[in-house]
């Protein structure tokens, strides 16, 4: 009896030592309250429904349903689960369910902070273990940010990003996040705050075909993401100016934007970007018709100390945004504007003549029908060190035009005319005497103008400095002009002829014989025309410097170019031979030449090719990295999986 009257309960929901279980206790009952019977002091039940014992049985109101801690306020959830001691404390509570996900999701860091920091000044004297708790947490919460998640159309969510911005809070910080999303991507504001609250680290944010988000999420971004320095926004059309503003007052290390069909996004944005972000390097602004002159003169000029790179697409600006840029450019090196409908010929003389451009390296001008002749000498004349220049569907550009320009670009690198049918092959070979001694690189694509000429090979100037040629899609080039080009170009080695189908073996080899330091890459896709016998000699000539051969549609290449590749080819590791007529005697070639070690073979198209090829292509050994097999209609799915098995480390197209 003496431990019966100093027994003093526990934590278990029982009557009493006096039986085992619940059915026994109606033995006690039914004594009456009279009996004289000890009964230990019990702690109260923690169910809310009253027990009713009858007869040994349990019987639950059913009116009353036993309660669960979700019945609890947000408020009071909240407060819980932000006392949580550390990181993977709050990941593991995240986890019961997706409410206590988004509620843990919307802990501010700096609400962390301040309930740890209160904890502490509560206990006077800690433990040693929650020191330890005190220390591992400052040390999860001293995130770097060097994660980077990205977030395609069906996996971007609020509960994906909710989930994200918890699960990276212990690993480092999550400093990159994409969402490439679609129109009917669900991210809404409450995905973003989560990031926001969760990932004050984040140093890059792109969204692309995010319909749901609104300056509210931005905001959020801006407010608790200090660090952002790269803003991506594509196909945002609810997000307005005031969210950029926000951005901008709160994101002062923003040194990148790009803004891309983002229709409410106008010209005070820009301005409060230009005012606060004295670090801003890098400038795109495509398809947004709120912005005109206003807002990118401003910006430009606010940030004139800073700003490298402008890009310019589809935008109502006219010829004075491009004198604001040509003043105040003083650091810009690459400029690029394209589809400028209202910008006239003034508009580019003036930028070149203000003479501020004095840093830029690379322009590229695609669709603007005010670039002329006049217009382009002018960026040459204000631009000393321009090396690159790139320009598509110029109506009024003539080879007066870029002679002028080749005349006056002393350090021009490298020159790029697409869609450009005014000039000809004159005014190529002009610019071509003009930079003949730093010129490296000629690209020529869709120029109808170039035709084939007669020419005194000895009234022809040299170029010794042109290292890559591209003639693509020109159907005026033929053989008489590859073979000008053989002569004049005795340095080349890159070439691409993509699309020539004028092209045949007798106008290339002297172009392959010409040079004298060996070619590198070499492209003739479309070359219809060329044969085994080119590939033959131009292995034998250049196969211990050839790195690249693409023959894709050449359906004259048969396995007898294979043979001349295994025995010549000694450094190759990209080769194309799509829609060519090689079969598994070629593939069986090619597996065998030991000196070959190819990074990537394409095989698409090549109906001669079977199941019979796939040991071989199973023994290409370890260098082997892409293998392109689509539309071999000959190799079955079961062959191809099988080939995946065996070269698990290559990427195999099928």
């Amino acid at each position: 009896m003496a431990a019966l009257v100093n027994y003093g309960g526990n934590d278990d929901i029982c009557p009493g030592p006096f039986y085992s279980n619940l059915t026994d206790s109606s033995l006690l009952l039914s004594l009456g309250q009279k009996a004289d019977v000890y009964r230990p002091p019990c702690k109260r039940s923690r169910v809310t429904a009253p027990l009713i014992f009858r007869a040994g049985e349990k019987v639950i109101d059913e009116k009353k349903q036993p309660r669960s801690i979700d019945t609890l306020p947000d408020e009071c959830l909240f407060e819980i689960l932000r006392r949580l001691p550390g990181d993977k404390e709050r990941s593991n509570s995240a986890c019961v369910s997706k409410h206590w996900l988004m509620l843990v999701s919307s802990i501010r860091s700096s609400e962390l902070a301040a309930c740890n920091k209160a904890c502490d000044e509560s206990v006077k004297n800690p433990s040693r273990y929650l020191n330890n708790d005190v220390i591992v947490d400052e040390q999860e919460s001293g995130n770097n940010g060097y994660l980077t998640r990205c977030l395609d159309a069906e996996e971007s969510t609020d509960i994906r990003l909710a989930s994200i911005a918890l699960g990276t809070c212990s690993r480092g910080g999550l400093g990159k996040l994409s969402i490439r999303g679609s129109n009917s991507t669900r991210v809404t504001d409450v995905g973003l705050s989560a990031i926001a609250h969760g990932c004050p680290s984040l140093r890059v944010l792109s969204m692309w075909k995010v319909p749901f988000v609104t300056d509210v999420g931005l905001s959020e971004i801006a407010n608790e993401c200090p660090l952002l320095e790269k803003l991506d926004l594509c196909q945002c059309p609810l997000i307005s100016d005031k969210g950029l503003i926000a951005v901008a007052q709160k994101c002062p290390d923003l040194t990148s934007l790009s803004i891309k069909s983002c229709p409410r996004i106008g010209n005070e944005g820009l301005q409060a970007i230009g005012r606060c972000c004295p670090k801003l390097k890098s400038v795109t602004i495509n398809d947004c018709l709120q912005v005109g002159d206003k807002g990118v003169a401003s910006l430009v000029s606010s940030a004139s100390s800073s700003l490298e790179r402008i890009r310019l697409r589809t935008l109502n600006i006219s010829d004075i945004a491009l004198a604001v840029i040509g003043h105040y450019g003083k650091n810009v090196i690459d400029l690029s504007l394209t589809e400028l409908q209202d910008v006239n010929e003034k508009g580019f003389w003036v930028m070149g003549n203000t003479h501020g451009l004095q840093k830029l390296k690379s322009i590229s001008i695609n669709c603007c029908n005010g670039l002329t002749d006049a217009a382009l000498q002018a960026i040459a004349k204000g631009s000393p060190f321009l090396k690159q220049l790139f320009v598509c569907k110029s109506c009024y550009l003539s080879d007066a035009g870029l002679i002028a320009f080749a005349g006056t670009a002393k350090a021009l690198e490298s020159l790029h005319l697409e869609d450009c049918n005014q000039i000809t092959l004159m005014g190529i070979l002009g610019a071509l005497l003009k930079r003949s001694a730093e010129l490296k690189s000629l690209s020529l694509v869709r120029c109808l103008g170039l035709k084939d000429i007669s020419f005194e090979f000895s009234q022809l100037p040299s170029c010794m400095s042109l290292r890559s040629l591209t003639i693509q899609d020109c159907p005026g080039v033929t053989s008489a002009s590859i073979q000008v080009v053989g002569r004049i170009c005795p340095q080349l080695q890159n070439i691409d002829l993509s699309g020539q189908v004028g092209v045949t073996d007798e106008s290339l080899i002297p172009l392959i014989k010409s040079s004298e330091v060996g070619f590198v890459e070499i492209n003739l896709t479309g070359c219809v025309n060329v044969t085994d016998d080119l590939v033959t000699m131009l292995v034998k000539v250049h196969g211990s410097s050839l790195k690249m051969l693409n023959l894709h549609g050449c359906r004259k290449i048969t396995d007898g170019s294979l043979l001349a590749i295994t025995e010549s080819c000694s450094v190759l590791d990209d080769l194309d031979l799509s829609s060519c007529s090689v079969s598994d005697y070629g593939v069986a070639l090619l597996a065998s030449a030991r000196q070959l070690n190819l990074h990537i073979l394409s095989l698409a198209s090549c109906s001669q090719v079977t199941l019979k090829s796939l040991p071989f292509l199973g023994n290409l050994g370890l260098s082997i990295v892409g293998l392109n097999l689509q539309d071999c209609s000959l190799i079955s799915a079961h062959g191809l999986r099988l080939l995946e098995e065996k070269l698990w480390w290559c990427d195999i197209i099928s």
